[in-house]
């Protein structure tokens, strides 16, 4: 059966709507959460939005059961050895909940403007895999890098994308796939070319709650985010657990679902009781 994780943008909310967002998640059956990681709103810069890793450990503080994560934390931000560090006290303070997702970066012009790097995409991906033999070392006792103390228990590491240089990666060193919005129609093309990792989805859904307007939801998660092309789905609780068994049937092990009504705890509750029961 697949997991179920709640993809929560952690901009145009307070930190306390995301704690009561987490946990609505948690009661309602949920498996994980899921936080962007940007220094800046992407497409609305002067939005405010809040750190990262940061969010996580306090979300952490307030769960119990919730496995946590990031689609995904970006590495020019992060010295690996920092980052190896943070990794290994969010892990061990959360209970072993905290897995490591990690992206070479989406946003060039956000890298720049803050003066992180000037890299192009094939050397930001070069430098991911650079971070990623780092954090084996410095998570290996035996290694003369490793840092003290060492995680107790694994740190599962999610990998996303679909060129072939990140595929290389997934293959090389991620427990966990993800494929991007975009990409969804094409998961039975890539599955593939991952190796041993597990896969997931990323999928923006406007769930048709009981007495919504269907026209009326459609119409506005079509405004919103139609640019996603089939990284979009609409419907009801029945229509919408049909196309999650499908995308489960196709090989999908997770499921990251991003509301685009921006997950109101009542649509979170609902959602757990009408889709992810069935």
């Amino acid at each position: 059966m697949a997991e179920w994780f709640l993809y929560v943008p952690q901009s145009r909310q307070g930190l306390a709507d995301l704690v009561t967002r987490a946990q609505a998640a948690e009661a309602a059956g949920f498996d994980g959460i899921a936080f962007l990681d940007h220094l800046e709103t992407p497409m609305a810069p002067t939005t405010p939005i809040w750190e990262a890793m940061t969010v996580a450990t306090w979300v952490a503080a307030k769960t119990e059961r919730l496995k946590l994560g990031h689609l995904v934390l970006c590495d020019a931000f992060r010295h690996p050895a920092v980052l190896a560090k943070q990794a290994t006290t969010l892990a061990e303070a959360s209970g072993g909940r905290f897995e490591l997702g990690l992206g070479s970066g989406s946003m060039p012009d956000e890298l720049a403007k803050f003066a992180l790097s000037t890299a192009t995409p094939r050397e930001r991906v070069a430098a991911l895999g650079d971070t990623l033999v780092a954090l084996k070392q410095y998570w290996d006792s035996t290694d003369e890098r490793a840092q003290i103390p060492t995680p107790s228990q694994p740190i599962p590491i999610v990998l996303g994308g679909v060129g072939p240089r990140m595929l290389d990666l997934v293959r090389q060193h991620a427990d966990w796939w993800n494929l991007p919005t975009t990409y969804v129609d094409r998961l039975p093309e890539f599955l593939p070319k991952i190796g041993s990792a597990k896969a997931s989805v990323q999928q923006m859904t406007g769930f048709i709650r009981r007495g919504d307007d269907a026209a009326a939801v459609t119409e506005k998660a079509q405004k919103r985010f139609g640019h996603f092309g089939s990284g979009l789905v609409c419907g009801d609780a029945g229509a919408l657990a049909n196309y999650f068994r499908t995308l489960e049937a196709q090989g999908a092990q997770r499921i990251y679902v991003w509301f685009a009504d921006f997950a109101p705890p009542d649509t979170i509750a609902e959602f757990g009781e009408t889709v992810i029961r069935a």
